[in-house]
């Protein structure tokens, strides 16, 4: 597995300018924690300026479109984003499949392009409350990251890494159990090394995604296979988000 866990936060459609401190805030406390590599997503609009505030923490985007450029109004090309500083891009998150009704074959396309502009790739799955209750979780899971990945993909352990979110977990004070966590996580790593091959599997970090909080952090981060986390509303101010990333570091130490 991968030596360092990987502390992601998802602005999602918050903040304006006036957040930009606690951007700081957070590049200053993940200097003092280098056992854990830390990045935030924030909107567009904002990427360029938090690219330019910070020093330690990587800069991403929440989305991408699936060309390169051309008449579409309202869209962000991966190469847009990389100019703007961008290192990585979230793709496939349930907010997008579900409110924009992307479906695997767009979100494949979304990595491709993101690939192409020389993007890294945080891929989500998840399953619903419903698939959930079916007990086909982790059936539904693995063929949507098998949909959602492009053929060739190469260098896949320096270039993707996947967030597991269950969608009824997301922004609900819900959460798995850790054996759950651990069950869907050891087979998204299964998949991984049937498409990549043992050694690049292994550098692919899987993250957890889905109410997560300084309160849970360090049970939800000790689950088998979990490389870090995805961090929603958590990660909106430094205070919160830093508490996490601590926590992960904590178990770095244990």
């Amino acid at each position: 597995m991968a030596e360092r866990p990987y502390i992601v936060g998802n602005w999602k459609m918050h903040g304006l300018r006036a957040m930009l401190p606690e951007a700081r805030a957070i590049d200053r406390g993940a200097q003092r924690t280098m056992k854990v590599e830390v990045a935030i997503a924030p909107p567009a609009t904002l990427i360029h300026a938090v690219y330019r505030e910070v020093e330690q923490i990587g800069v991403g985007a929440q989305d991408c479109h699936g060309a390169a450029e051309g008449a579409h109004t309202g869209d962000i090309s991966a190469a847009m984003l990389a100019d703007a500083g961008a290192k990585f891009v979230i793709l496939g998150h349930s907010e997008r499949r579900q409110n924009h009704a992307e479906s695997d074959a767009v979100v494949q396309a979304k990595v491709q392009a993101a690939l192409d502009a020389g993007l890294k790739i945080i891929l989500c799955c998840g399953e619903s409350e419903a698939v959930r209750d079916s007990g086909k979780a982790v059936e539904f899971v693995v063929a949507q990251l098998r949909a959602s990945l492009p053929a060739g993909l190469e260098q896949a352990g320096e270039r993707l890494t996947i967030a597991y979110e269950p969608i009824w977990a997301i922004g609900t004070g819900r959460t798995p159990t850790v054996d759950d966590i651990g069950e869907m996580h050891r087979a998204i790593r299964a998949l991984t090394v049937e498409l990549f091959g043992s050694d690049e599997a292994e550098r692919i970090r899987i993250l957890y995604g889905g109410s997560v909080k300084a309160e849970n952090a360090r049970e939800l981060l000790g689950a088998d296979e979990v490389g870090g986390a995805l961090v929603g509303g958590a990660s909106l101010t430094a205070e919160s988000f830093l508490g996490i990333v601590l926590a992960a570091s904590e178990l770095q130490d244990a």
